[in-house]
């Protein structure tokens, strides 16, 4: 019996998400038993672990020649998550701004993006570029923890809430340790499993409806990858408890361009090529948007509810312009 491809890419959706989830928690649950603080653990960890289906999927698509929609799902889920979720979060109810995303975070997602383009100028991302991107992911990560410090005691307050010892396996027992570590690998190869799954069905869907494996990459693939961001972050928003939740969505812009896409090109030969459209279109808009974000974010440390609108609105216009070039 055969699925249609689109019931395939669901169910891969499903079990990549699902993945992602078990490598998050038990990931958190082993770093609360080495007694890393929480804090730490929401930064990078959290961070990182969000970013999983952007691997697995760029990964799975890399090796099967694919370059282009590893690419695009990195690029659309950073735009998705800035533009919309972050946008429909600050359109619901006004987004207030703290000291970490102002510092560091804005900057260096600007600062990422610029250097992804700088890299993609050639056309491709080599290997050596993807190693290049590695070692800016690993200073940064150095300077977020250095800063974390120095970050308030109200903030480290909502990151012990959020990911505090108290809500988590504290003891190294053997049998703890065993647990996690099963979770971890059993996660993993869900998200391989469910990489495989959706890649081969979003290359069908592009095949099948004539469209490039960038512009999938850049729509549907980086919705589904980026739906545990979305859904967190309205929980968070219609909580009224964002601070820890919005955070992570700038660091998983910024964990995107720098880790994931620095492995995916730095561990398959030949790295990944970049399509004339995503190098003139979609990369400039990332930019574009990073840089748009600091002055909005800076004005009185706010994201008001029609600068939200405005987001989204941005973000929807962008869709608009994807579906014209399917046309052209």
């Amino acid at each position: 019996m055969e699925f249609h491809p689109a019931v395939i890419f669901v169910a891969g959706l499903v079990i990549i998400i699902l993945g992602a989830e078990m490598i998050l928690r038990s990931a958190s649950r082993i770093a609360i038993m080495l007694h890393i603080k929480p804090i730490i653990i929401g930064l990078t960890i959290v961070s990182v672990g969000t970013s999983t289906p952007e691997l697995a999927v760029g990964l799975t698509a890399n090796f099967g020649g694919k370059g282009e929609l590893a690419i695009g799902n990195i690029i659309g889920a950073n735009l998705f998550n800035i533009l919309f979720i972050l946008g429909l979060s600050a359109a619901i109810r006004a987004l207030p701004i703290h000291g970490q995303s102002l510092k560091l975070d804005l900057p260096m997602i600007f600062f990422s993006a610029l250097l992804l383009l700088f890299l993609s100028y050639d056309g491709v991302i080599s290997q050596f570029d993807g190693g290049i991107l590695l070692l800016v992911g690993i200073l940064y990560t150095i300077s977020l923890i250095y800063l974390s410090r120095k970050e308030s005691i109200a903030i480290q307050h909502e990151f012990v809430e959020a990911y505090g010892a108290e809500k988590m396996i504290t003891t190294w027992t053997a049998t703890s340790k065993i647990w996690n570590l099963l979770i971890l690998c059993s996660g993993m190869a869900m998200s391989v499993l469910g990489a495989n799954l959706l890649v081969d069905s979003a290359v069908s869907i592009a095949e099948s409806y004539g469209v490039s494996n960038a512009i999938i990459g850049l729509t549907i693939v980086a919705f589904g990858t980026s739906s545990p961001e979305l859904v967190t972050t309205l929980l968070a928003t219609f909580k009224n408890d964002r601070d820890v939740a919005i955070g992570n969505l700038i660091g998983s812009g910024i964990y995107n361009i720098l880790f994931i896409l620095g492995m995916i090109t730095f561990v398959v030969p030949g790295g990944v090529n970049v399509g004339l459209d995503v190098l003139w279109i979609d990369l400039p808009l990332m930019i574009a948007v990073s840089l748009l974000c600091y002055p909005i974010f800076k004005s009185n440390k706010m994201v008001s509810r029609k600068e939200g609108v405005l987001f989204v609105s941005l973000y929807c216009i962008y869709i608009g312009v994807l579906l014209s070039r399917l046309q052209s």
